[in-house]
């Protein structure tokens, strides 16, 4: 019998927080030019087409991946990285404010 090793979620789709980034990299990013969103504390079932990289600029959120009991958490200050293909639930406890940018598929390099 073969050990099933191939589950629902893929291990390999990670949210990386990288906590208070300086403000020479905030400005290098051009973040300040990004679109903004924002929610009201919730819950909410996102699912990633495209990887995202957003800064928070107020809020908490704990973010389920489908398919894990664990959960990552960030909130305002933090830069994060939402890989392609994740789906995920946002449990919001403190409204967010964040700017976003969705990362093109194409491969030029800036």
């Amino acid at each position: 019998m073969a050990a099933e090793s191939n589950s629902s979620s893929s291990p390999n789709l990670r949210i990386l927080v990288e906590r208070n980034p300086s403000e020479s990299q905030l400005s290098e990013l051009n973040i300040k030019g990004w679109p903004k969103w924002g929610c009201s504390p919730g819950k909410y079932q996102l699912k990633f087409d495209a990887e995202e990289i957003c800064y928070l600029v107020k809020g908490k959120v704990k973010a389920y991946p489908k398919g894990s009991s664990e959960f990552v958490e960030f909130g305002a200050g933090d830069l994060v990285t939402i890989p392609k293909g994740l789906s995920c639930t946002w449990d919001v406890s403190v409204a967010v404010d964040k700017y976003y940018k969705f990362e093109s598929t194409s491969s030029s390099s800036s």
